[in-house]
């Protein structure tokens, strides 16, 4: 017998398309991923995603959570010349109810509910209380989210947090700082904990030095720390120092006493060097308040479609509504 399927869900950034169905148990079926920038619309993906899989047994629901903000169920995403609404997608394939989530918003969705093997700790293993949550990542941008946690339920925050102001924690970082400033204007955290803003760091690095930066991009830089190149092992660290203050300037902001989970593209590509590196203890470093963030478990997310889960559960939310 055929299983049905109760919904779609989906996991849209700016450089993949990730989609899955989820039957009558729950249960995450057919998880597959496409390269967002083959296709001309959110639409046309998808329409693909369901002949290949579904075929005539199309969901009713579908939940898609978007690589950027959700404003009167429209999304014009940040990092892919897409535009689309809950409408539109509810025209062409006939669905009963569309939703479209910010997809760290789901993902923080999904953080309560992920297994131990679903995370490594980044510094010390301590037991976050009930308490609110963070989920922060670099990839194509940078995401975060929050989930505020109560007697009826968890809510999903969605936030562009990764636009806010990059802050320098010394005299290096105030110089990158000069240098994509000159660049760009205004620098924001995604000018540097993302995939282009990693290279745009080997670079601003590069500079300071007064040496010529020889690699060619960010997947290259990445490469290069794996194989001991120093002066990309020197942004890695880098990067993950600032992902650090970072993420222990978020969970000042959140209360996020519950953890803060790092998950995006970036991380899980150097996890052994992340946690290794300054991340914990710049994290820490928050002056009067660091007795305060040293209580607060950090992880990084190892699970492989961790806002394809938090879809999923705001599905079932649907559904009961």
């Amino acid at each position: 017998m055929k299983p049905h399927f109760e919904g779609l869900v989906g996991d849209v950034g700016g450089t993949n398309a990730r989609f899955a169905l989820v039957d009558s148990q729950g249960h995450i079926r057919h998880p597959r991923s496409f390269p967002a920038r083959d296709y001309a619309s959110l639409a046309d993906v998808m329409g693909e995603y369901l002949e290949q899989t579904a075929g005539k047994r199309r969901p009713a629901r579908a939940v898609i959570a978007v690589a950027g903000p959700v404003v009167d169920g429209e999304i014009e995403f940040t990092n892919l010349e897409w535009q689309i609404s809950e409408g539109d997608l509810l025209a062409h394939f006939e669905f009963e109810a569309v939703k479209l989530i910010n997809d760290f918003a789901a993902q923080a969705l999904a953080c309560s509910q992920l297994e131990p093997d679903d995370l490594r700790p980044l510094g010390p293993e301590l037991r976050g209380a009930h308490g609110p949550m963070v989920v922060l990542g670099a990839g194509t941008g940078f995401g975060v989210a929050g989930l505020a946690r109560g007697e009826r339920g968890d809510i999903a925050i969605p936030t562009e947090g990764g636009h806010a102001g990059f802050a320098p924690s010394d005299e290096v970082e105030t110089e990158v700082w000069r240098r994509l400033k000159a660049l760009y204007g205004r620098v924001s955290i995604e000018r540097l904990l993302s995939g282009p803003g990693l290279f745009d760091l080997y670079r601003a690095l590069a500079d300071i030095d007064g040496v010529n930066a020889d690699i060619p991009d960010d997947k290259a830089v990445i490469e290069a720390c794996h194989a001991g190149e120093p002066r990309a092992v020197a942004t890695v660290d880098r990067f993950c120092a600032i992902l650090g203050s970072v993420a222990g300037d978020l969970a000042l902001s959140f209360g996020a006493r519950g953890g803060i989970f790092v998950s995006g593209g970036l991380a899980p590509r150097f996890a052994d060097r992340l946690a290794a590196s300054q991340f914990r203890a710049r994290f820490e470093d928050k002056g009067r308040l660091s007795d305060y963030v040293a209580q607060i478990p950090t992880s990084l997310v190892l699970h492989p479609y961790p806002a394809i889960v938090g879809a999923s559960r705001e599905l079932a939310l649907m559904e009961r509504l």
